[in-house]
């Protein structure tokens, strides 16, 4: 068995990340469409976790504003011009696949983040992942109201976090 590693997700590879979605976020669904269009913005963001010849989950990510959250299964349109952070929308590794992956891929997106002259990486944290997200350098944020109304939205116990990569 080969070790999982990431690669670049193409449009061949969205039945498997739909699959995979539904598992692991069966309360926030996203139609294929909008993972579909996320790849079209920022391909570079968008990555699968490859083992032998089966995907084991995927990473999204995109540039955005910091202290707001694109919303949940909807189309964003066009990226932001002025973008100040890599919004990390979804990561999603079915359970046998778990440990050491996601650094890996926080750690592709730092470099692409820095690449683009991009300072911090952002994320909202759901089902109680905030521990997992804190050892990987993102600090929890307080958020404004508006921004707390759009977290409801991603479920009880959802946290926006920030990773400062300056301070790495």
């Amino acid at each position: 068995m080969s070790k999982p590693h990431w690669r670049p997700a193409h449009a061949f590879d969205l039945p498997a990340i739909s699959a995979i979605a539904a598992r692991i976020h069966p309360g926030l669904p996203e139609r294929p469409e909008v993972f579909a269009e996320k790849m079209r913005l920022y391909p570079d963001g968008c990555r699968v976790l490859v083992t032998d010849d089966a995907i084991a989950g995927y990473g999204f990510s995109h540039p955005w504003k910091q202290h707001r959250i694109p919303p949940l299964d909807a189309f964003i349109a066009q990226l932001p011009d002025d973008a100040d952070c890599l919004y990390v929308h979804d990561v999603a590794v079915l359970p046998d696949f778990r440990g050491g992956v996601l650094r890996a891929y926080i750690a592709d997106i730092e470099q692409l983040a820095r690449a683009s002259g991009i300072a911090t990486l952002a994320l909202v944290s759901v089902y109680a992942t905030r521990p997992l997200w804190q050892r990987l350098g993102f600090r929890p944020v307080t958020t404004e109201a508006d921004l707390r109304a759009k977290l409801a939205s991603y479920g009880e116990g959802a946290t926006y976090m920030l990773r400062d990569l300056t301070a790495a």
